[in-house]
């Protein structure tokens, strides 16, 4: 099955696509679809059939089909929204568009039709704060989370259930997870195997684990580690975060030390131990593994280019391989495999 990368260039109104050789990890170019309104975040259906792009300038969310042998898009729809939207992200089921706003103060829900265009009105407009920054269901797709960072934000994880018929959410018991410091969570993801989720720490600059209550569907805080180096002092904050297929390591972006943090998980309890920081391009914004796992590729907002990096099996340490140029404000970078196979 081909691997395909697409990363929005907000700065450019584009979506850039490559394709990945899955040996060498190598891009090669292949379309610089024009996408006005600054393209921003990028959601992909589980199916991989469908993708949908938030256009931040334009308030709008656009759906596209996915050539199942090329990857190239074709737009099917667009929905004007309320305000600009920071995450979108789709529901487990490929139902529901999920998306989160930072200013706009909440999170929205879009059906998705038959066609896969995401659909309006939303099923769902709830106002939550400002600062929200990520909205995900859980991998059993009956709970979902809003992340909120500090500073201008409550410092706060809001907890859901999440009904998979409708896509209404309402709030959990309890409502809200308040880390024991301003730490800022923003985006999070789920251990491929245990009952865990890790939050990248905005302002915190660091990781936190927590236990995920699959019954109740509920967070508790297990560990925090840094993602800088011992006594580095400057200006820094985290963006995404990831890990791996397989479960054994976990990286996030360091924006201001211009580094990637990586972290080893413990095949046992799934705790974190650092790895260190490898260099990347100047605030590495945007990131993503390919869907092995084997290789990892992080765009610096700054500069413009996207660097390439292989995973090591063994250590989860990064080799620096390739750095290819993008343009002006690159925001997401999304890997899937197309096809079947």
């Amino acid at each position: 099955m081909p691997t395909v990368i697409y990363v929005s260039l907000q700065g450019d109104d584009k979506i850039l696509r490559f394709t990945m050789d899955p040996v060498t990890g190598d891009l090669t170019p292949q379309e610089a679809m024009v996408v006005p309104g600054g393209p921003a975040s990028i959601a992909v259906d589980p199916a991989r059939r469908f993708l949908y792009v938030a256009r931040r300038g334009e308030r709008e969310l656009s759906s596209y089909r996915i050539d199942q042998g090329s990857g190239a898009l074709s737009m099917i729809g667009t929905v004007s929204l309320a305000t600009d939207p920071c995450y979108i992200s789709t529901d487990r089921k490929g139902r529901f568009v999920l998306s989160a706003y930072y200013e706009g103060r909440g999170v929205s829900i879009h059906p998705i039709g038959d066609d896969g265009a995401a659909g309006d009105p939303p099923v769902e407009r709830l106002e939550t704060a400002r600062g929200a920054h990520c909205f995900q269901t859980d991998p059993s797709n009956r709970f979902a989370f809003v992340s909120h960072i500090a500073g201008r934000g409550p410092n706060e994880i809001w907890q859901f259930r999440f009904d998979e018929r409708t896509g209404r959410v309402t709030p959990n018991t309890p409502p809200k997870v308040i880390p024991d410091q301003p730490l800022g969570p923003r985006h999070y993801c789920f251990h491929p195997s245990k009952d865990l989720t890790y939050f990248s720490n905005e302002q915190g600059c660091s990781v936190s684990a927590y236990r995920l209550d699959t019954q109740a569907g509920t967070l508790t805080a297990l560990q925090t580690v840094s993602t800088l180096p011992e006594g580095y002092d400057g200006k820094n904050s985290c963006s995404k975060i990831q890990i791996t297929p397989n479960g054994r390591f976990l990286y996030a972006p360091n924006r201001g030390h211009n580094s990637i943090a990586g972290f080893a998980v413990d095949a046992a309890t799934g705790l974190l131990t650092s790895l260190g920081q490898t260099p990347s391009e100047q605030i590495p914004r945007a990131f993503s593994l390919d869907p092995d796992g084997k290789f990892l590729y992080a765009a610096g907002h700054e500069s413009g280019r996207l660097a390439a990096y292989r995973v090591d099996g063994d250590t989860g340490v990064l080799r620096p391989l390739q750095t290819y140029p993008l343009g002006t404000r690159p925001m997401w970078v999304m890997i899937i495999k197309i096809g079947r196979g």
